[in-house]
């Protein structure tokens, strides 16, 4: 008896709880207005929030310097001959802040122009888009090529049908902006990767004229190579100059 006295006194708390939660009913005209259409309004702006979070990280690629920051430091790691020092998580980490600090104008401008007057009632939905869109339209402008803007206006054109206007479509800007921004990070990454090239061969043909043929030269190139640019405190004067890159 006393072994079904404990699995009893469960059950009975157990159905005693169901049955208070159920009492415990969910009001939905709290979270939604009377109204049908007014509710699948709300509906629909729900799934666009939740859309747009799960794209985040895309959008922060996507309108941000982030594409040739990134880009620039794999092209460090790969021209000092590092195939996990620094790890991606370092050098994303490092990408990232780095956008935040050349973009933290655009974001406040973002914030105090469209994000704070939505979340104090005082503008629409329909404004605030526009308002918190602008701050990256000029930020897009100020760093797209010419050349890129005009090759996607005129494939808007020819297949899409998108008539030129005097603001430019988000459709259009922002993949020119992205291949502008991979076009100067393969830039910068030429000049970074100039001079240990320029090492690899000098360390090449030092162990090739002393018969070193055993010994590979990238052995003897890697620390060189190591001590060059803590010497010449590269990390400061790289990201100093993808930072004014973009400011």
């Amino acid at each position: 008896m006393k072994r079904l006295v404990a699995p009893l006194l469960l059950l009975t708390l157990f159905l005693l709880y169901a049955a208070d939660a159920q009492a415990q009913t969910l009001d939905l005209d709290k979270l939604l207005p009377g109204a049908g259409s007014s509710v699948s309004g709300r509906m629909i702006q729900i799934f666009a929030v939740l859309t747009v979070l799960s794209v985040a990280p895309g959008l922060l690629i996507m309108v941000t310097s982030f594409t040739r920051f990134v880009v620039a430091l794999s092209f460090l790691r790969s021209g000092i001959g590092l195939q996990s020092t620094p790890s991606n998580i370092i050098l994303i980490s490092l990408a990232l802040f780095m956008t935040f600090y050349v973009m933290t104008p655009t974001f406040d401008r973002a914030w105090e122009n469209g994000v704070r007057p939505l979340m104090e009632n005082s503008i629409t939905e329909q404004e605030a888009m526009v308002r918190i869109s602008t701050p990256f339209r000029e930020f897009m402008l100020a760093q797209v090529r010419e050349k890129d803007l005009k090759l996607f206006s005129e494939l808007a054109r020819e297949k899409f049908k998108v008539t030129s206007e005097d603001v430019v479509d988000f459709r259009i800007l922002i993949p020119a902006f992205m291949i502008s921004e991979l076009r100067r990070g393969f830039e910068i990454g030429f000049l970074i990767a100039i001079p240990f090239l320029v090492i690899d061969m000098i360390v090449a043909t030092l162990t090739m004229s002393m018969g070193m043929m055993m010994m590979p030269p990238s052995v003897i190139a890697l620390p060189v190579k190591v001590l060059f640019f803590v010497l010449i405190d590269g990390w400061n004067m790289l990201v100093g100059s993808l930072v004014r890159s973009v400011v």
